[in-house]
């Protein structure tokens, strides 16, 4: 069981089982969603229970996506493509160790000109 909140925790939430390893999204929207890149895990959607939310205001950032974020603090905690079984929870939200490990950059070709990527993981243009 891993637990997570945003800051002021208004919105709490628990994923069952194992996390997989999560990716950094570097595309203009998720950096302008959370200040930096978005690091992400997606968790099948009957894995995670989320109290408080009627406090998650959700963002249509495309017809596809819908971003969540506290109505209380603002912190960022989700990416969600509600016509997936899944939905991508931020790793910065988790408490504790989450017993897993950076997997893969994507949208790197969107990048930000002030930062570099030189950890070795794969990178995805797109």
């Amino acid at each position: 069981m891993h637990k997570g909140s945003c800051l002021c925790g208004a919105v709490r939430f628990r994923v069952n089982g194992d996390l997989p390893p999560p990716d950094a999204c570097h595309c203009t929207k998720c950096r302008k969603h959370s200040g930096h890149y978005f690091v992400s895990t997606e968790i099948a959607r009957d894995r995670i229970e989320i109290d408080g939310a009627d406090k998650i205001t959700w963002y249509h950032s495309s017809e596809k996506v819908r971003r969540g974020f506290c109505s209380v603090c603002g912190a960022s905690l989700f990416f969600d493509p509600p016509h997936k079984d899944w939905i991508a929870v931020a790793m910065g939200a988790f408490e504790g160790p989450t017993g897993t490990e950076l997997g893969l950059h994507i949208f790197v070709a969107d990048k930000g000109d002030y930062y570099e990527i030189t950890d070795g993981l794969p990178q995805n243009q797109q």
